[in-house]
């Protein structure tokens, strides 16, 4: 089944969503598991570097729990989008996409009375970091073969970069500026989220990740079965 119009027009508008669960997703494992981030693997690998340097509240074991499911979690989506052929990526990307809102409904049940007193006394932690950083590798492989410019869904540098140096005042058209300016607001409207929720529980905060996630991945499948009216 090759991509339609309105697959692409869809695809957008689930990946901005799917931003959000990036920011959940952070909001929740920087704040309630160790300050480790699981989603956003250039800040987790320098938060790896302050522990190895015995930076003090930062732990090289969780860290590192993150960094290696994320490699695991992207060798899974890697391998769903090799399949990939010309008109083919969105229809094996919802693949990831579901295989990512499966460990976040993991996590979801994992989460459930998890206690930021227990980070120091229980596997929990490690389950929860290792959980969510597979399902956010399965679906940054996937969005990376995707290759939407603009929606990485996860690293916003290059993001806010091109904002600033694509605009007016750079000499330049503002190319794609309502995305951009979009996926920076649906990955601070995440966080946000997250740190308000997990106040009363974490695993609210990610059954919140698992049902945008899903929503998202419907909503591109449904697209992919929409008639090709070209």
């Amino acid at each position: 089944m090759a991509n339609n119009p309105t697959a692409e027009k869809m695809a957008p508008y689930a990946l901005l969503g799917m931003t959000v669960v990036t920011g959940l997703v952070d909001a929740v494992s920087f704040l309630s598991l160790g300050s480790v981030f699981t989603a956003n693997m250039t800040g987790n690998v320098v938060i790896l570097a302050f522990a190895i340097a015995r930076a003090p509240g930062l732990s090289i074991a969780r860290s590192l729990t993150a960094l290696l499911s994320f490699l695991v979690g992207a060798v899974f989506g890697g391998r769903i989008m090799a399949r990939a052929g010309r008109g083919s990526e969105i229809r094996l990307a919802t693949q990831a996409f579901a295989l990512e809102a499966g460990f976040l409904c993991a996590a979801s049940l994992c989460g459930i009375g998890y206690r930021r007193d227990l980070l120091q006394q229980s596997v929990q932690p490690f389950a929860l970091i290792a959980l969510t950083a597979l399902a956010m590798g399965a679906r940054n492989a996937a969005t990376r073969k995707l290759a939407i410019p603009d929606l990485t869904t996860t690293v916003m540098t290059l993001t806010v970069t091109g904002i600033a140096a694509d605009s007016s005042l750079a000499k330049g058209s503002n190319p794609r500026l309502a995305r951009r300016v979009g996926s920076v607001i649906a990955i601070c409207l995440g966080a946000a989220l997250g740190a308000v929720i997990i106040r009363y529980s974490i695993s609210a905060a990610l059954w919140l990740g698992t049902a945008i996630s899903a929503l998202c991945s419907a909503a591109l499948l449904r697209a992919l079965r929409a008639p090709d009216k070209r």
